[in-house]
């Protein structure tokens, strides 16, 4: 698997910001190829689902948002008056978020984060991908509980890709697997140029509240959506 990832996303990012039709293709080890259009990244309050906006309504205080791509989460939140703090590892994501206003956007690997408080921790569109496997939850979630204020919130969002085991007649038939279901492969495109493969997790709620509740943390449902996604608010047991 490859190391080090090209920053196809944030080149894509970038050309759409100058003006660009930029088109990126995805591909994952169980649905195969896709189009992802990058006028998407840039989508605005009112064009964004039901627990982006939800999420995006009960964040509150200092915000950290993870994987801010181009920056629309935060740009909502600072138009809304609260601090917020956006990192990607995306050099061409961040830069386009400075432009769009964000003047505290930075590149920046959540792991490298210490002694730093945050009331509202965000890490949307699939945010807990991040964790790649089942292995990295409770580090991911130990991390994340050093860097929230006492009365602080996680709010994160996955999806419970299970249906993808399903048949026609509703009957779910996973195969024999030496690995969680939601453990994935991904790979993006863009001009030609690949990413190379990393790894990306969907962790359906229940495992989730279950390693959270491991972390002394609870894990709560917030909304459920239309495909099997959620999002849930995780904050001190």
């Amino acid at each position: 698997m490859t190391t080090e990832l090209k920053d196809v996303f944030g080149q894509a990012i970038k050309d759409y910001f100058n003006g660009e039709n930029a088109i990126i293709k995805t591909y994952s080890s169980v649905g195969g190829w896709d189009e992802l259009p990058t006028s998407y990244l840039f989508r605005k309050f009112q064009d964004m689902p039901e627990i982006e906006q939800t999420a995006l309504q009960m964040s509150f205080g200092k915000v950290l948002d993870l994987g801010c791509g181009a920056g629309s989460h935060s740009l909502y939140l600072q138009d809304k008056g609260l601090k917020v703090r956006p990192i990607d590892i995306s050099e061409g994501a961040i830069w386009t978020c400075r432009q769009r206003g964000l003047a505290q956007a930075e590149v920046k690997d959540l792991w490298n984060i210490k002694n730093e408080k945050f009331d509202t921790i965000l890490s949307l569109m699939n945010g807990a991908g991040i964790c790649g496997s089942m292995n990295n939850v409770p580090g991911f979630l130990e991390h994340l509980k050093s860097l929230l204020q006492t009365n602080g919130q996680i709010l994160i969002d996955s999806s419970d890709i299970i249906y993808m085991f399903e048949d026609d007649q509703g009957i779910i038939d996973i195969p024999e697997l030496d690995n969680y279901y939601g453990e994935v492969l991904f790979e993006s495109e863009y001009k030609g140029v690949r990413s190379g493969t990393y790894p990306w997790l969907y962790i359906d709620f229940y495992n989730l509240q279950h390693q959270a509740s491991l972390q002394n943390l609870k894990c709560e449902l917030v909304v459920q959506g239309p495909h099997y996604d959620f999002l849930a608010r995780i904050t001190s047991g």
